[in-house]
């Protein structure tokens, strides 16, 4: 399938894990695709690969002007923009929830809330243009308690906040939605490969996901296969929220953390 023919997409985190595995799907259905993320070599190696389709640049989501100088090297390069996958993120704070500092709030919706916002903000007039979309990735964390209480109100509020950008630029033609994955083999799992495999007993169909399956989940939603959904979140999730009370969240239990990006 060449879904993406014509079209330019920027993924965020893409040096690795669900962001390298979303360009990669992106580009092998002909589309073009500007790679960000902090890890300069890992993303000018997989633009590399990729080849003149695709552009690498450095970007951190907390910073307003590296969002916006990204954003204006898309469209120097390509001329267009369509599609923003909005995969930067993760679990930063790992302290229990009473002793949570508010600096430590702030940095975790910064870099996972309010960077998917600066990233629409930057990218919607030329959404409007082309009558894109977004598509971002929270977690099963925003639909459920599994637990990492400041991970999962961001990650609940990009669910909220794609919402309401679908409702308000659903009349301009741009789209907005959001894949929720459950727990991924990323490279975050390198150093507690026993413990994933614990996870991967948690779930109905047997394993943990791969970023590959988050990848098909997103190019759907980015291509016109999906062109009357708006609003929508969609869990890949192996089944995990048929059940989620199989999980001992006690301060305790033995799945104190999880972490999907």
């Amino acid at each position: 399938m060449q879904r993406f023919e014509g079209k330019v997409a920027l993924v965020t985190a893409g040096a690795q894990g669900i962001g390298a595995a979303v360009a990669r799907r992106i580009a092998a259905e002909g589309g073009s695709v500007v790679i960000t993320d902090l890890q300069e070599d890992k993303i000018t190696a997989l633009a590399q690969e990729l080849g003149a389709s695709a552009l690498a640049v450095r970007m951190d989501v907390t910073s307003r002007t590296d969002v916006d100088t990204a954003v204006a090297a898309t469209i120097e390069r390509f001329g267009q923009l369509d599609v923003v996958v909005n995969n930067a993120g993760g679990c930063i704070v790992t302290s229990v929830p009473e002793d949570t500092t508010d600096e430590d709030w702030h940095r975790q919706l910064d870099l996972t809330l309010v960077g998917a916002a600066r990233c629409i903000q930057a990218s919607l007039p030329h959404l409007v243009k082309t009558r894109g979309n977004v598509v971002t990735i929270s977690s099963v964390n925003g639909l459920a308690a599994f637990g990492n209480i400041e991970y999962a109100a961001a990650k609940a509020g990009q669910i909220a906040m794609t919402q309401n950008f679908a409702a308000r630029y659903g009349a301009m033609g741009v789209r907005f939605n959001v894949v929720a994955p459950g727990t991924v083999r990323t490279p975050n799992w390198d150093s507690q490969p026993e413990t994933l495999e614990q996870f991967a007993a948690l779930y109905p169909l047997g394993r943990v996901g791969e970023p590959e399956d988050i990848a098909a989940a997103v190019a759907f939603l980015a291509s016109t296969d999906a062109a009357w959904i708006t609003g929508h979140t969609l869990p890949v999730e192996g089944g995990v929220l048929t059940g989620p009370g199989q999980l001992d969240l006690t301060p305790t239990g033995p799945f104190k953390k999880t972490y999907e990006d």
